[in-house]
């Protein structure tokens, strides 16, 4: 072996040794025998040897990219990697900017609650559902109330009645310990 051929061998396996940071398979990664092969301009090169396919990317100064390893034979596409790489990432920051988060916010009431209280109550879960988030309607139960239960449903009821232009019943009023919570979420 002469000095060339071993510095392009070492160069080869140093390249090879970079590549296998990322989850696709470039170059030398790939193993298969026969490849399904798109050209750098999106054309179908056809069904081809992974070597056959390899030289046509060394020709053309591109990478060999396996994009589609599950199918049969493995989809492989002559691109610029480091490209290629770039334009995912900032796909994959896009769709993550345009995705809405939305939140369960709750509202706690009392049985015996006034109803100016439950107006501030209910003025806060139009702001939260004007928003975009769910509302978590809790009414919470203590000591002797617990005997009470079925006579305070109303005003789960009344609460999303009133709310009934703006919002819907996600989740029916259901007894939970010592609590009786429903959803409610922004009408479409």
């Amino acid at each position: 072996m002469d000095s060339l051929s071993i510095h392009f061998f070492v160069c080869k396996i140093l390249f090879w040794r970079c590549t296998t940071i990322s989850e696709l398979m470039i170059n030398e990664q790939i193993r298969d025998k026969e490849v399904r092969l798109i050209g750098e301009n999106g054309e179908q090169l056809g069904i081809m040897s992974a070597r056959e396919a390899m030289k046509l990317a060394e020709e053309a100064e591109l990478d060999l990219v396996k994009i589609a390893p599950t199918a049969k034979p493995p989809v492989c596409k002559i691109i610029d990697y480091g490209k290629y790489r770039y334009e995912m990432a900032r796909k994959e920051k896009e769709a993550r900017k345009k995705q809405k988060v939305v939140e369960l916010k709750e509202i706690r009431l009392s049985p015996n609650i006034d109803s100016n209280d439950l107006n501030t109550k209910m003025n806060a879960a139009k702001k939260f559902l004007s928003k975009g988030d769910k509302v978590k309607i809790t009414l919470r139960f203590r000591g002797r109330e617990m005997a009470h239960m079925n006579a305070s449903k109303h005003i789960l009821d009344d609460f999303a009645e009133s709310l009934a232009e703006v919002a819907v019943v996600e989740k029916a009023p259901k007894v939970e310990g010592r609590s009786i919570s429903m959803v409610l979420a922004e009408k479409k």
